[in-house]
């Protein structure tokens, strides 16, 4: 992965930085817990492709109300 497209590169979720997994070839938000594939080297940055990277479920945002 080219070090140049890296930087600009965001999570489409968060907008955060995303970390190259050289291993894995997927590009990791820490914030959200997923990871991203790359797949013929073009980043697929779409949420329904990526798959988490811990167990669970994706948490909703707090709606405020008190449970």
């Amino acid at each position: 992965m080219d070090t140049r497209l890296l930087e600009i590169l965001v999570c489409p979720l968060c907008k955060g930085a995303l970390t190259h997994d050289r291993t894995a070839d997927e590009l990791i938000c820490q914030v959200d817990k997923l990871a991203y594939p790359i797949q013929d080297g073009i980043p697929v940055l779409l949420v329904e492709r990526a798959r988490q990277t811990v167990a669970g479920k994706l948490l909703e945002p707090a709606d405020g109300k008190p449970e």
